[in-house]
């Protein structure tokens, strides 16, 4: 039986591997590593985080974003942009050093052992762990408007889907959403010749500016600091003291999580969108319906109705709600046994751990417990050393909350080459 069973090999779950294997746990883990960048998203988007915010983590810091292009011969510069190709190498890459070798089998169900938890992958095989990590990323969380959730996948789909949009040449398409998964979504389609409209029900579009120098006077830096999220103290708050944030008032912290950092397009995706995309504000989809292999939207505005008219596809970029009942791979008996918020978000301890004992959250998913860090690549650090120091402690503990002797491993810690190599 593993110490540690990892679900999902995205940049939370190898950075939790990694720290696991530098504390001397037994670890394995699932998934294809870096799925939802190599698979998720169109060729030619870029991170909207800065490189030295989209750090992956290990124990002795050694493996960052910038050791890797400065090993490749390419940047990681502050205010230039990382297309998102180079960060899904960069994952790669970071999974061969740092991290056991990883089953890239897909986790079919989770459920409870004796002793803890028995995982079963997608073809059939059982694997038992004292202990485990959800790091399941983003996809099992989409959320789609509910006027076009009656529509097939032929007509709708989430931005989320499309790792290549060359289908839509030649097509008309609507996004849906003003945040910068639909803006550059849009941007793409129309440099490649599709007919593209913006719906959003923002009456204005919000876009970011380009980021002040790295080394600026400290007075500039003193009023409005860096930070993984951006500048500004309150940015600064969410990126840097996720701990901090745990601390708040549930409600206040459900608040936080869904109102801050809301739509807003990267700089580097503005003229782009404003030169060659059709922008229809303040309007949402009121319904749709399908009439000849064509969908037929019809919307609504802040000041009453809105235009109907009809596209070859709608894409939505709306989003992702990490609920509960979204968890579809815990079994019921684990699921039901999750203690959630208002919002049907699962809680998490200080530790990361859910009410189920042994069973650890990362990610999107404790976004209402830490933070808007937990929903961006940056979260990954403060997580992995958190967290498995709480397994460590659940280890220690024992499923029945008696004490049991340590892992041996424990006593002498491996560092994560060692571990791959063993």
């Amino acid at each position: 039986m593993y110490d540690l069973l990892v679900v999902g090999a995205g940049p939370y779950g190898l950075s939790i591997a990694s720290h696991a294997a530098g504390a001397g746990l037994d670890v394995r883990v699932f998934g294809r590593p870096m799925a939802s960048w190599r698979d998720h998203m169109p060729r030619g988007m870029f991170l909207k985080s800065e490189p030295w915010a989209s750090n992956l983590s290990d124990p002795r810091g050694r493996y960052g974003l910038a050791a890797y292009c400065e090993r490749n011969g390419t940047r990681a510069r502050h205010g230039e942009p990382i297309p998102v190709e180079t960060f899904a190498s960069y994952g790669l890459w970071f999974a061969r050093h740092a991290v056991p070798d990883v089953d890239e089998r897909m986790v079919a169900s989770v459920g409870a052992c004796p002793g803890g938890f028995e995982l079963i992958t997608e073809d059939g095989q059982a694997v038992r762990g004292r202990t485990v990590a959800l790091a399941v990323g983003v996809i099992p969380f989409v959320e789609i408007p509910p006027a076009l959730r009656g529509l097939g996948v032929e007509h709708v789909s989430h931005s989320s889907h499309h790792r290549d949009l060359d289908r839509f040449r030649g097509r008309d398409v609507t996004v849906i959403g003003g945040g910068q998964a639909a803006l550059e979504t849009a941007a793409l389609l129309a440099e490649q010749g599709t007919r593209v409209r913006v719906l959003a029900r923002s009456p204005r579009l919000t876009w970011n500016t380009l980021p002040p120098a790295w080394k600026r006077p400290w007075r500039e830096a003193a009023r409005a600091p860096h930070s993984g999220l951006g500048c500004g103290w309150r940015n600064w708050f969410y990126a840097e003291v996720p701990g901090g944030f745990r601390r708040l008032p549930e409600a206040t912290r459900a608040r936080i999580s869904e109102s801050a950092l809301g739509p807003a397009g990267a700089w580097w995706v503005r003229d782009r969108v404003e030169s060659r995309v059709e922008v229809l504000l303040d309007h949402e989809v009121a319904t749709a319906s399908v009439a000849a292999g064509r969908v037929r939207l019809a919307t609504v505005g802040g000041s009453g109705g809105g235009p109907d008219f009809e596209t070859d596809h709608v894409i939505a970029a709306t989003g992702f709600r990490a609920t509960t009942a979204r968890l579809g791979l815990l079994a019921p008996e684990v699921r039901e046994g999750l203690a959630v918020n208002a919002a049907g978000e699962p809680r998490a301890s200080v530790a990361f751990e859910s009410s189920y004992p042994g069973l650890f959250l990362a990610g999107l998913v404790t976004a209402s417990s830490f933070g808007p860090a937990m929903r961006f690549v940056h979260g990954a650090s403060f997580t992995a050393g958190r967290l498995v120091r709480g397994v460590r402690r659940s280890l220690r503990r024992g499923p029945s909350g008696v004490p049991v002797p340590a892992p041996a491993g424990g006593r002498e810690a491996r560092t994560p080459v060692d571990a791959v190599k063993r």
